[in-house]
Parts: C-alpha cells; structure tokens; sequence
C-alpha cells in the first residue's frame, strides 16, 4: 500500500452548511470526477458522477478526462485508477478504507505460492494490492471472471487469486482446474446459512440473489448469482417483487432507486451486529470526502516501476472484456 501521510482532520477545517453545494463547486473547480462503488453510503451514492462495481469504475477511470479523481470507495480501488492514471490526482476520502480481501493475499507470500507453480498464468481478482497486480498476468473482476477464464486455453494452467469463493464458483461455470489462493471476503464470508433459509420461510415468494464471493453453501440457495451491477440488473427485469439479498447492503439503496415498487431484504449475518456491512467502504464518509477534495489529499502515490508492471493486467482485462 502506497500513499502520501497526510489525512485530512475534521477538527481543523469548518465544514460547509450544505456539502453537497460545497463538494458540486468544488468539483468543478478542480475539473474532478467523483466514483463511487455500490457499497458507499446513499448519500455518497447521489453525489457521485459515476457509480458502479470495480469492471465499471475501472473502465470509467481509464476514459476520463478530468484531471482529478476522487474514489469514493477503498484502497485497491483507487490504487487502480492512478495506476491508469499516472498523471492525475487521484483522492482517496479515508486512507483507512482497506479490503480485506486484498489484505489476505500478502506480497511476499504470494511470490513464493506463484514460484511454486511456474508454469501457471496468473489471474487476479481487482480486489487486491498493486503489489499484486503488478505479479499477474491478467486481472478480472466478478463481472467478467468467467468470461476472461473461457478465453485461455483448456491446457493452459491457472493459478486464481485471491478470492477462493470467486474462484470456486469460476471453476463450477467453465469447468476448469484452477489452483486456488485462500482469500475472502470478511462481508461475504459472514452469511448465515440457517437464518437464509428462516427468512425464506418468512418471505417465500423472494428470490435469492447472491455475490459470487459468497461462500458455496450460500450460493447453492441462490436464485441468482452475479456481480453488483449484474444483481442490480436482474431486479430490475425479474417479475419477482420481493428479493433476498446477500452481498453488502449499500447495494439496496440503487435497487430501491430503480425498482421503487419492489422489497429487498439483506441477508442476514451469522449473528446480531451489522457484519453484512463492509467496515472499509463505510468508512468514506461525505465530510470526509468534502475534506479531501478542499486539501487535496490523501493522494494515492505508486512507485512507477509498480505501477507499470501492474498496468499490463489491467488493460489485459479492459481488452477481454469489451
């Protein structure tokens, strides 16, 4: 993880009457985009210019022309739009907002577990460090994960980081062996099984609807298995009226939005507290990303030789997914 020190202090700065006004204003006057993932708060989710899951953020990033991004969501996401972006300012509103995910899978043990299988081409799931990326060969994200594995050669071997649920389920759709890194997701690891299935009982007519880093006894319940922007898709079209969903919970707010005559319901956790919700993403907060876009900073700074390794991947991705 690499980025300046400095991060902005509420304490020191009199925050505006109106932020929305004071973050529009600011925005044009710094000639700033603002992306936003599904998973920030609603109030992030409406002040933001595009919003989307990690394959359109990235692909907006990679075509903007403003000359600032601010990334309204965590470090491994905006680590990839400045390392598409090398000229840019790119903000990032708390440094803190991390991934588990990507803290799962560590440099220097990955580069022993890649050693260990020479002649594996290597695909990583965008939720992961630049160090990371920076030792693949290819990228995907949920959207596409299925698609880039179908284009590689059956003979080829793959080594898939560092999702396992992700990987798991990309093995059950293409039929391939793939050599799995043990990453996961603290939020999509947390789904209980057995209050899934009590709230089917409760709601009988609803459908299922699940992320592919969900664990594999969630998934066989689903209905539905997609991206964010893939579930949020599927609500709009499904006649079903009432939906279960088990990813992070900001993406309701959206699907409320665009199906206003529709229930969703998040799945429930393993036990009482709000562990279906991403601690990292909801750490972004709309006085913060006032803050970063007033003092410009935290900026997210890459040494370029990191970058550069990690920026063939990326466009790797870009081009097998058009």
């Amino acid at each position: 993880m690499f980025t300046t020190a400095l991060q902005p202090q509420t304490q020191t700065t009199k925050l505006p009457h109106d932020l929305i006004e004071a973050i529009q204003a600011l925005k044009q006057e710094m000639n700033a985009v603002i992306l936003a993932h599904y998973y920030q708060d609603p109030d992030i989710q409406d002040v933001a210019d595009y919003l989307g899951d990690s394959l359109g953020l990235s692909q907006q990033a990679a075509s903007t022309d403003a000359d600032v991004i601010v990334f309204a969501g965590v470090h491994f996401m905006a680590e990839t739009a400045k390392i598409l972006n090398p000229d840019k300012l790119v903000l990032l509103p708390d440094l803190d907002a991390g991934c588990s995910l990507a803290d799962s899978c560590p440099p220097d043990a990955f580069a022993a577990f890649k050693a260990a299988h020479p002649h594996h081409l290597v695909i990583s799931y965008i939720n992961c460090t630049a160090e990371i990326k920076a030792m693949s060969d290819i990228i995907c994200t949920s959207s596409n994960a299925v698609q880039i594995v179908r284009q590689l050669p059956q003979d080829q071997p793959i080594i898939f980081a560092p999702d396992r649920n992700l990987g798991r389920y990309v093995m059950a759709q293409t039929g391939r062996d793939l050599v799995l890194w043990q990453g996961s997701c603290i939020v999509h690891e947390t789904f209980s099984e057995r209050k899934m299935i009590q709230l089917k009982i409760q709601h009988p007519t609803a459908e299922i609807i699940a992320h592919p880093e969900c664990e594999p006894a969630i998934l066989r319940h689903a209905n539905y298995i997609g991206s964010t922007t893939a579930l949020l898709k599927y609500c709009q079209q499904s006649t079903s009226q009432s939906f279960i969903v088990a990813t992070e919970p900001g993406i309701i707010h959206q699907m409320q939005k665009q199906a206003t005559d529709k229930q969703f319901i998040p799945a429930p956790p393993t036990n009482s507290c709000n562990c279906n919700e991403c601690p990292y993403m909801r750490l972004n907060t709309l006085e913060k990303l006032y803050l970063a876009m007033k003092h410009r900073a935290p900026e997210i700074i890459l040494p370029e030789a990191t970058r550069i390794a990690a920026l063939q991947p990326i466009q790797r991705m870009l081009a097998m997914s058009v």
